[in-house]
């Protein structure tokens, strides 16, 4: 690779990144970078209805970002090179970011480090990156770079899968018998984290092992897992399912009963209460990737969520929760939020579309296995800290933001999750822990065995308490982690994160004078039942505060259901809140609660991008408690004050 196209600095300064595209050649040595450049900047939600190619999504590269980007600006720019800062590709699984850079003509992406579906998405489609800026004078001095160089020095799998043409062609080569595994299939034994315990036992042993599983693995290994639940959604289906039968046609899928595809996403479009702009740009293209997917589960025999469909409705991930996931299980959704079924004692994380094509032919999902730190809870919460206040403060902590566990940098971190405090929630809020750890730039979260689990799985798999706990996956003694905290509850204040990412803490008591106009009570991580009661318990009695819109949106039918039964939603529609069906709508702007004009928003989801929820407009992650007492009283509040 030449450089025969520019150098496109992602400055945090918007004037020196306008004044690139405008064709000046200003001063970037120096320069402050974005951090956590993330994928809605990449490539909205609004564009990924539009398709998933390169020429329909390389226009929409980078639109909006630092409100300078125009349509097609990054292209027509001529830029090969595109250089960014921390925690690039940070949010979405969403492979349309990576698309994106192909289609706007980007050839390398330079970065102090990458986040890791991203940096996956680069690997599996065969663009090119290096955390190494020292590439960048090399070209400017007119070096002809062997871009296939910087896959050589990749960790062994990632290395084979470039020199394979990408991961399908490698899912092909495996499935023909031409590809051995690229790690140690019979290493000592030694002391297991829950995480290493869960990877090893579902490791692919090659094509000769009568059975999965290894006695050992190590932070770094890349393997290739056992994946029990696959899913995907509207967004994604279509995609998985194009790269699926460009390299396998019609071949069948392995275990189709345990694969699922959900309408969840789209499900809130058409709402009245959603802008006409909105619908008029998304609704169309919408329902031609919906009708997509639908047609993909018929030919392929998949189940298929939403309303009217032949499953329930709801997130894909409290589905999951409810009705799949299980102890020990290796989970996989096209979805950066697929942590949420960490809860379940299980390793579920998201992935992208051409790694979920690859794993619906074969069974099998790459694992890098990860570095483990182990949080743990104690302390009494006294009924008013969250779980969402527990998370919001620890990715908020400078050892996550900053990623001090990092040490290369194709390394993972995934948190273990256990003590005493754990048990005084229930599932429902828990998961709200799991799911976040994306938002840190973490692959997952994972629960320890705790009662809360005991009692679910009781509850929803009709097992016996003896036959859960016989399935529950402890770490052994002497096992190894990246760093032990522990957390006192007394010293977690309730907490916010301000807007433009998930990891800028606050304590909400430094922020009670900011005046909220829009409160969304919604998706995965706010719109359990759990999440529900407690809004419930905080606007019993009250009314909303002039001028305060509220939306409500529960997470599953089932906690439809149950909220209807308990009068929850009678409740919340008696003081003028807009109650939708189930869907995910409003997190992504595909639904009721989106920001009007110079509204600012607290909302439960687990969010808070520029532009994420579909329009301008500052957004405030709360608790639902805090959002509820901010509905009351126009600011962000502590229910405790009313």
């Amino acid at each position: 690779m030449k450089l025969t196209g520019k150098i496109l600095h992602l400055s945090t300064d918007p004037s020196l990144l306008k004044a690139q595209l405008d064709g000046q050649s200003p001063q970037v040595d120096g320069a402050a970078y974005h951090f956590a450049v993330n994928t809605d900047a990449m490539i909205s939600g609004r564009a990924c209805t539009l398709g998933y190619t390169p020429e329909i999504l390389g226009p929409w590269f980078l639109v909006n970002f630092r409100e300078v980007v125009e349509l097609d600006s990054v292209r027509s720019f001529g830029t090969q090179v595109i250089v960014g800062g921390q925690a690039y590709g940070s949010g979405s699984s969403r492979e349309h970011a990576v698309v994106a850079h192909q289609g706007a003509g980007v050839e390398l992406v330079v970065a102090d480090s990458f986040q890791r579906i991203f940096q996956e998405n680069m690997v599996y489609l065969g663009l090119p990156f290096s955390t190494d800026r020292g590439v960048l004078t090399r070209l400017e001095q007119g070096e002809d770079l062997d871009t296939a160089a910087l896959a050589e020095e990749l960790p062994p799998f990632f290395k084979k899968v470039s020199q394979a043409g990408g991961l399908m062609r490698y899912g092909s080569q495996l499935l023909a018998g031409e590809i051995e595994p690229t790690y140690e299939t019979q290493p000592a034994a030694r002391a297991l984290n829950m995480v290493e315990k869960i990877i090893a036992a579902k490791v692919w042993g090659g094509a000769a092992a009568t059975e999965d599983g290894i006695q050992a693995v190590s932070p770094g290994d890349q393997v290739l897992c056992r994946a029990a639940f696959r899913g995907m959604h509207e967004y994604t289906a279509g995609m998985v399912m194009d790269l699926y039968e460009k390299e396998w046609g019609q071949a069948p899928m392995h275990a189709p009963e345990l694969v699922a595809a959900f309408e969840d996403h789209f499900v809130l479009i058409d709402q009245p209460s959603v802008p006409d702009n909105v619908k008029k740009a998304r609704l169309g293209p919408a329902m031609k990737l919906t009708e997509e997917m639908v047609q993909a589960s018929e030919r392929f025999g998949i189940r298929l969520h939403g309303p009217g469909r032949p499953y329930p409705p709801g997130v894909c991930h409290r589905l999951v929760v409810e009705d799949y996931a299980m102890p020990g299980d290796v989970i996989v959704l096209t979805d950066s939020h697929s942590p949420t079924a960490g809860v379940m004692n299980a390793m579920a994380f998201g992935v992208g579309s051409t790694a979920m094509a690859f794993a619906l032919r074969t069974g099998l999902i790459p694992v890098t296995v990860p570095k483990v730190v182990r949080v743990e809870v104690h302390g009494d919460a006294k009924g008013v800290l969250s779980p969402k206040d527990l998370i919001l403060h620890i990715i908020g902590d400078p050892y996550f933001r900053e990623e001090h566990w990092r040490t290369g940098p194709t390394d993972t971190c995934v948190v273990e999750f256990a003590g005493p405090g754990l048990d005084q929630w229930n599932v429902d809020e828990l998961s709200v822990l799991t799911n976040m750890t994306v938002e840190g730039g973490l692959m997952t979260g994972v629960v320890a065995p705790c009662k809360p689990l005991v009692d679910f799985l009781v509850a929803r798999r009709g097992l016996t308490p003896e036959q859960v706990k016989a399935s529950f996956v402890h770490a052994d003694e002497g096992a190894e982690y990246a760093r032990t905290i522990r957390i006192d509850l007394d010293e977690v204040p309730l907490t916010v994160a301000t807007p433009g990412d998930s990891r800028n803490r606050a304590p909400l008591a430094d922020n009670t004078q900011v005046a909220i106009h829009n409160v969304v009570i919604a998706s995965c991580t706010g719109g359990s039942l759990a999440d529900l009661r407690a809004a419930a318990d905080v606007l019993r009695g009250r009314t909303l505060a002039e001028g305060v819109r509220l939306t409500v949106t529960p997470s599953s039918a089932d906690v439809a259901k149950a909220a209807g039964e308990e009068g929850l939603l009678a409740l919340f529609e008696a003081l003028g809140a807009v109650v939708s069906a189930p869907g995910c709508g409003s997190c992504i702007g595909n639904g009721p609660g989106i920001p009007y004009e110079g509204e600012t928003t607290a909302s439960t989801t687990n969010r808070n991008f520029a532009r994420r929820m579909g329009a301008p407009g500052p957004v405030y992650l709360v608790s639902p408690a805090v959002a509820a007492a901010s509905a009351v009283t126009g600011k962000l509040t502590d229910p405790r004050a009313l």
